[in-house]
This record gives structure tokens, C-alpha cells and sequence, in this order.
């Protein structure tokens, strides 16, 4: 039986991760390492308990004792686990550090200890910057532009040192903006579903023409099982679905499917360093038989779906927002005569 760790898998992608992983390799054993920090969700998980091939682990990864003894059982990691969204690190930057750079490390140091088989350490397309023009390759110079950013450009390529020094089979994955179920609601999507479903005004940055690849979290899944099996060690791959949007588009998407007036839409002022456009090329891992399942029309109306079935999973978190939408307030309204407050389009 293969042993996996996989860290965040109380999370967004790493629950999603953890369903497919386990309905695909019917004889692997799991160990979900999580710290349950404000986005991770035990709800997420909580079908899997019964199981005698799952196990959980609230935890931290920068525990270095924890770590090793869990390193100690393991064939394989899967390290989701990371402070991730670029709002909160603008302004509190040092838990981004520590987490998603020194978090990283304890792992790679407790993987080459153990000789672990391999090590998927998950990264993100924001590493490489703004795109211009065209679409960037796994060779390209990273260029992130926030404290986020810069977190996981620093363990991807601290996770890349072990490979290059140790001989760690490390693979790294840089995938675009997901979305889907289950999705904490301070991104986009799942923020915009659940404030027109109460009639709340859609916040959108500036003139919403920030375009971004909208991945669906199963094909992210899917691309990562296939990696386990098909990826070479010390090479990266992107990961993303081609299907490059405004975030101005994707909000009309929504209103139009829960039949909303596009008068919720309210722009408020940008983001201080928000990149302009996120696109990859992607061809490397299409060789390896890789495609996209969910076309964005269909993966859009299928989460906004889930979203209207399942009030009571979002309207508890939405209540704990209250505590969010404080810090945007208070951190949007320092900036110069900038302030976070509702305008008109």
C-alpha cells in the first residue's frame, strides 16, 4: 500500500485532492496534514473519516517534529498546505513567509531525511508575473509581484534546490486560478455567487479587466494524479485550462446565471500591484495525455449550482467574514485618498 502525505488537505484544492486521489488508488493509505487555519474546513473532509485509509493530523508543517515522525510513514508527498490569498499578504506578509518558505522547508528536509519517493510541491502561476503578451513557459524568469507571490516563488525554488543538491525527486506544479465547490468565499467567485445570492454588491478592482485562467479544482486533481505517475523529477509543469477571462466577464457570468440585475456591480479601486494577466503555456503536460474536463460555461453554472443547494455551508463562513471585511476596510482606506468603500461603476 502506497503512503501518502498530503498537507492542506482541509483546504480548497487539497479536499478535492484527497477525494480523487483516494477513489483512484483504491490501495493507497492518506494522511492529511492540516493546521485548520481560518480556510481550512473539516466539513471538507468529513466523509472520509470512516475510512481505514484515511488519516488526519491537525498540525502544523512547520512543526519539525511532527513532520519527521509523519516523513517517518510516508512513500509520497503532496504539499498543498499554504498561506494563499494575495489580499491578506499585502498587509500581513509575515505568516505568508513563514508558512508558505519556511513551512516548505521542514518538509523538504524531512522528505530527503526519509528518502521519500517523490515530492509534488504545488506552486502557482502568479510566481511568473504579469504576461504582456503571449504565454509563458516553465523556463520563464519569475517575476512575482506581492508578498504571496514572492512566498511561493521562494519554496518553489527552494523545492527545486533539493532536487538540484540532494537528488529529492521533486516535481513542481504551477496552475492557474481555480475554482469550483467548496471554495473558501474571499475569491472571486465564491465571493461574488454567495453576495448576489443576498442581494450584496459584487466589489470589483478597477475596470475588472484583469484577465485570469479559470481552472476547475477537478482538473487541477486530475493533472496532479497524472503527474504521480507520468511527471519527471526536478520538472516543472503549468497547469491550466486555456479558458482566459476578465474578471469583469466572469461577474456578468454569474449575475446572468442567477438572473441579477449587473447594477450589483460596483467597482472599487485596484489593488495596490495587481498584475494586469496571468497566461501559461501549457503543451508540456498536455504531452504527457493531459486535458481539461469542464468548459468555463459548464464549470461556472455547476459551482454557482452547488453554491444555491448548499446555503448552509457558506452562511456560517459568511458570518465569521464579518472579521474580512473589517481588514479590507481598514487596510483599502490607508492608501492615500484610496479608500475601500463602495463607488458607483
Amino acid at each position: 500500500m502506497r503512503r501518502y502525505l498530503v498537507t492542506g488537505g482541509a483546504g480548497f484544492i487539497g479536499s478535492h485532492f484527497l477525494h480523487a486521489l483516494l477513489e483512484k488508488e483504491t490501495d493507497a493509505s492518506v494522511t492529511n496534514l492540516d493546521l485548520l487555519t481560518y480556510a481550512g474546513n473539516p466539513e471538507n473532509v468529513a466523509d472520509l473519516a470512516g475510512s481505514s485509509r484515511y488519516r488526519f493530523v491537525h498540525g502544523d508543517i512547520c512543526d519539525r517534529e511532527l513532520v519527521d515522525r509523519l516523513m517517518s510513514e510516508t512513500d509520497v508527498v503532496v504539499h498543498f498546505a499554504a498561506e494563499s490569498f494575495v489580499d491578506r499578504s499585502i498587509y500581513g506578509a509575515e505568516n505568508f513567509i513563514h508558512t508558505d518558505v519556511f513551512g516548505t522547508f521542514v518538509l523538504l528536509e524531512a522528505a530527503r531525511k526519509y528518502s521519500i519517493q517523490k515530492f509534488i510541491h504545488i506552486s502557482t502561476d502568479e510566481v511568473y508575473g504579469t504576461c504582456a503578451s503571449g504565454s509563458f513557459d516553465e523556463e520563464e524568469t519569475l517575476k512575482p509581484t506581492n508578498p504571496y507571490s514572492a512566498s511561493k516563488a521562494g519554496a518553489d525554488r527552494l523545492a527545486y534546490s533539493f532536487f538540484k543538491t540532494y537528488d529529492l525527486p521533486v516535481i513542481i506544479t504551477r496552475a492557474s486560478n481555480n475554482y469550483g465547490p467548496k471554495q473558501y468565499p474571499e475569491k472571486l467567485i465564491p465571493l461574488f455567487i454567495t453576495n448576489a445570492l443576498q442581494n450584496v454588491p459584487l466589489p470589483v478592482y478597477g475596470d475588472g479587466m484583469q484577465l485570469r485562467d479559470w481552472l476547475h479544482v477537478s482538473d487541477h486533481c486530475s493533472a496532479v494524479l497524472l503527474l504521480l505517475k507520468e511527471g519527471i523529477a526536478g520538472e516543472v509543469y503549468n497547469i491550466g485550462s486555456g479558458f482566459e477571462v476578465p474578471n469583469l466577464k466572469i461577474t456578468e457570468m454569474i449575475l446572468q446565471t442567477l438572473k441579477q440585475p449587473s447594477s450589483l456591480i460596483q467597482h472599487v479601486h485596484d489593488r495596490p500591484g495587481h498584475d494586469r494577466r496571468y497566461s501559461m503555456n501549457t503543451q508540456k503536460l498536455r504531452a504527457l495525455g493531459w486535458q481539461s474536463s469542464w468548459s468555463l460555461e459548464d464549470g461556472l453554472k455547476a459551482t454557482i449550482e452547488w453554491y444555491v443547494q448548499n446555503p448552509d455551508w457558506w452562511q456560517q463562513i459568511r458570518e465569521r467574514q464579518k472579521e474580512f471585511q473589517e481588514f479590507y476596510k481598514k487596510h483599502y482606506g490607508t492608501i492615500g485618498e484610496k479608500s475601500w468603500q463602495i463607488r458607483p461603476s
